[in-house]
């Protein structure tokens, strides 16, 4: 029976013979891409520090260590590696100096890639981008590493849509060392092309299966495509009930048509409270608290409890929600208070209301109605400005609205490339539980533009509007807008943009910022930023003010999400101001 060199080596370590020698060093000279393998990878390396090896031990390793060399260098398209081996015993300890040198390296010379089976007649273009794919081309070096790879990539090409059951049905490298070149030859075997079928559900105790059947965006007879089984997983950790869910189908190429769909799911337990600490710039120091119960009344309908105390703002909210329907639309109500103290204004909103909302991977639609009383104070007690939009009191809206949210983002934790954007729309009219008849308009925009490996060029946009007719408006103050902040113009402090009067910030009738941000990324955690902001908030366009900024930033991808710390300078206040934003969550 033959054994592997490896095996053989670690046999004779494994019994050292009676009389052991000390410990050697090597000396190694190759070129520095193979040096880093052959230190890794050499026995004669890797054991050099041992002090337990006998004579004909080293003897072995010194006699084996030209064939490891071949070995190694070849999966480096190195095929005639020549080696030289010198011991010194007189030094102290004994010397090993081991030359290598690689000889010339393979080249790729030509490429032969077949796409077999099912894929050929009905998905020819398919096929073809298996081809056109590639990434082994003639003139590259050889690698066995990128020669594996290159054919697992083109494997997935068909593996991810519509042919799970794809397989190398053959391949081989033909080497010529003598020619430094390498013939490549690759079949793939589609198999069958692969429909799905029906849900097949397991792991659920608590909640009713109907939840999952309800957001699945799949389809019976839709082609396989492991993007779409990624969507319905994400759709369904998007629910409240489920920790962890597992989505596959049986790949037996005999169950191809209307394959089932085995979802398996983890479910959260009933009740959860969880905890939390932060801080920002805005706002200050902040607690966090939240309850949440989500088998309320043995029918799966969602109870949740949150309170956040901060230092200038403090806020708390019910909200009874009931799981999807069919057309995965919740339907849900709540209510809130809250409080803020800032720039002059002490602002309470009460708030209540219903929603139904239909959220997906890519956009989010909801329809509302909320009614809202507002008590807006003066902390300083001056008097409001003759033209100021809203005046100090109580002021309610019933307001009917809607909600659009679509995301193209490459990923949700740290997007580097695609957008955010949202608009809403609401109306109210006087006599219905509103003081004052308007039409209330916003809307945001968030692009991710990449720049090299790293890089990333963000550009942000906000345009906010509440049309009115009447001078004073009885509106209130939290449907109207300040601007400044860390999320706004960096450089002011937070809502300190508006109709200002004697220390006193009112929210106004109109607003419009925007901002430029470039990060460099030095590692894929740490990274610097650039940016300059400017908007303004006011109650007429005409001789508006804007305020600019300009600052730096540091940028850290942590666990629980980016964490920003900004200095900015803003030219209308003559300030720098920090700006951070992080969160403990416990």
């Amino acid at each position: 029976m033959r054994l592997a060199l490896p095996l053989l080596v670690s046999l004779w370590l494994f019994f050292p013979g009676e009389s052991a020698i000390a410990a050697y060093r090597v000396e190694l000279d190759a070129p520095a891409p193979l040096k880093a393998l052959l230190n890794e990878h050499l026995d004669l390396v890797r054991y050099q520090n041992r002090e337990d090896l006998n004579e004909d031990q080293l003897n072995f390793m010194l006699d084996t260590v030209a064939a490891q060399v071949t070995r190694l260098a070849s999966t480096e398209g190195y095929f005639l590696a020549q080696t030289t081996v010198r011991l010194d015993r007189n030094a102290e300890p004994p010397v090993v100096r081991l030359t290598v040198d690689p000889g010339a390296r393979a080249i790729v010379a030509k490429v032969d890639v077949e796409v077999n089976g099912t894929a050929r007649e009905h998905n020819p273009a398919q096929a073809e981008r298996v081809r056109r794919s590639w990434q082994l081309k003639p003139g590259e070096p050889f690698r066995q590493e990128d020669w594996t790879t290159a054919k697992q990539s083109g494997l997935q090409i068909l593996q991810r849509l519509r042919y799970p059951a794809a397989r190398i049905a053959d391949s081989g490298a033909r080497i010529y060392p003598d020619l430094q070149q390498a013939d490549l030859a690759v079949t793939y075997d589609s198999g069958p092309l692969f429909t799905l079928g029906e849900l097949n559900i397991s792991g659920n105790e608590r909640y009713p299966a109907s939840i999952v059947r309800h957001v699945n965006p799949l389809h019976a007879g839709d082609e396989y495509s492991a993007d779409r089984l990624l969507e319905l997983q994400r759709q369904i950790q998007q629910t409240p009930y489920f920790s962890n869910v597992v989505v596959d189908i049986d790949k037996n190429p005999a169950r191809a048509t209307e394959t089932p769909v085995n979802v398996r799911v983890t479910e959260f337990p009933t009740q959860r409270v969880r905890a939390g600490a932060g801080y920002a710039t805005d706002t200050g120091a902040h607690l966090d608290g939240r309850y949440s119960h989500y088998n309320m009344f043995g029918r799966a309908w969602v109870f949740d409890a949150q309170a956040r105390l901060e230092q200038r703002r403090q806020f708390g909210a019910l909200e009874l929600a009931m799981p999807p329907d069919r057309s995965a639309y919740i339907d849900s109500a709540h209510a809130s208070l809250e409080r803020t103290t800032l720039a002059g204004v002490d602002l309470r909103s009460r708030r209540i209301g219903l929603r139904r909302m239909r959220n997906t991977e890519k956009r989010d639609f909801a329809y509302t109605l909320e009614y809202y009383s507002d008590q807006l104070q003066q902390l300083s007690g001056a008097a409001p400005p003759p033209d100021t939009v809203v005046l100090p009191g109580t002021h309610r809206a019933l307001v009917a609205g809607l909600t659009l949210v679509r995301r193209q983002i490459n990923n949700p934790r740290f997007p580097r490339r695609g957008y955010i954007a949202s608009v809403e729309a609401g109306v109210a009219v006087q006599g219905l539980l509103t003081d004052q008849t308007f039409f209330r308009a916003y809307s945001h925009l968030r692009q991710y533009n990449p720049v090299g490996r790293r890089d990333v060029v963000i550009l942000r946009g906000e345009l906010g509007a509440v049309v009115t007719k009447g001078g004073n408006a009885a509106i209130p103050a939290s449907l109207l807008f300040r601007a400044g902040g860390t999320d706004s113009v960096r450089g002011y402090a937070y809502q300190s943009i508006g109709n200002e009067s004697n220390g006193t910030v009112y929210p106004t009738r109109y607003l419009a910022t925007g901002g430029a941000e470039y990060q460099h990324w030095l590692t894929e955690k740490w990274g610097g930023a650039v940016f300059y902001d400017v908007g303004t908030a006011t109650d007429r366009w005409s001789g508006k003010k804007f305020f600019h900024a300009v600052g730096v930033g540091a940028r850290y991808r942590s666990p629980i999400g980016a964490i920003n710390g900004d200095l900015a300078y803003g030219f209308q206040g003559g300030k720098l101001r920090p700006h951070l934003s992080l969160g403990i969550a416990f």
